[in-house]
């Protein structure tokens, strides 16, 4: 938006107004989880931005499939890599520092030209998501608004019929990457868990959670709050590779009246 006018005789230069990157939470999966908020902005959106893996719609797309106006501009960012370097390869922070400065660039470019861009987040955005190392990049460059939303692991635990927590109950959140002598640490000091990131991890998270104590109370939620979602002790996915959007959880049994 151009703003000029003239104060007496003085003409008063153009100014361009930044257009704000907005990092929007869509929930678990299921578009009924979305906030109202969530639902009006993507409805009136021009400018959506989805993170995905390169060749596929991506998550956070299919979520809002059918909600988005016909004129929108879409902005897929592709990944240069999810998991075919190892994590403790020093490419792969370098590959994925280099593709959230492009993704950073493209965003601030549309600011400056005073676009809003909606930036599409699973979950909530500042909850183990991708948009924070976009919103850490942008902030103090323009003007940038966070809608925050259900995670993924609350619908996890809804799905199992059972409360994660009682009383005093410590929930730990663990990530399935985690070395196997620190998961077993932390699983064995925590009254109710939550693990993420799973996928490949499972044998690994299987072994700490036996070594901890704490296997037999173990379930696995596979898609939670999403059509394909399955629920079942983890006992029972014995030698079954899971998918990425899987959450294991062991339930709190703390104080209760």
């Amino acid at each position: 938006m151009n703003v000029q006018g003239e104060i007496g005789t003085a003409p008063v230069a153009q100014v361009q107004v930044q257009g704000t990157i907005w990092g929007v939470g869509l929930g678990p999966g299921d578009p009924e989880l979305m906030s109202v908020r969530a639902d009006r902005l993507l409805r009136a959106a021009r400018h959506v931005a989805y993170f995905r893996k390169a060749g596929r719609q991506g998550q956070a797309r299919r979520i809002v499939e059918g909600m988005l106006r016909e004129d929108v501009v879409e902005i897929a960012m592709d990944y240069p890599v999810t998991t075919e370097i190892p994590l403790s390869d020093p490419r792969y922070n370098a590959l994925l520092s280099a593709f959230y400065e492009d993704c950073t660039a493209k965003l601030r470019a549309l600011s400056d030209a005073g676009h809003e861009v909606l930036v599409l987040a699973e979950g909530d955005p500042f909850f183990y998501g991708s948009f924070m190392h976009l919103f850490t990049r942008l902030e103090g460059q323009v003007p940038l608004q966070v809608v925050p939303a259900i995670p993924g692991m609350a619908a996890a635990w809804c799905a199992t019929g059972q409360p994660i927590t009682w009383g005093d109950d410590v929930m730990s959140t663990l990530m399935g990457t985690l070395p196997e002598d620190e998961l077993t640490r932390q699983i064995a000091r925590a009254d109710a868990l939550v693990i993420m990131k799973i996928g490949r991890n499972i044998e690994k998270v299987r072994r700490a959670l036996q070594a901890a104590g704490r296997y037999d109370a173990a379930w696995l939620v596979e898609y939670a709050a999403m059509p394909e979602q399955r629920v079942q002790r983890l006992s029972e996915a014995e030698g079954r590779v899971t998918p990425y959007f899987s959450i294991v959880l062991v339930h709190g049994q703390g104080r209760r009246p």
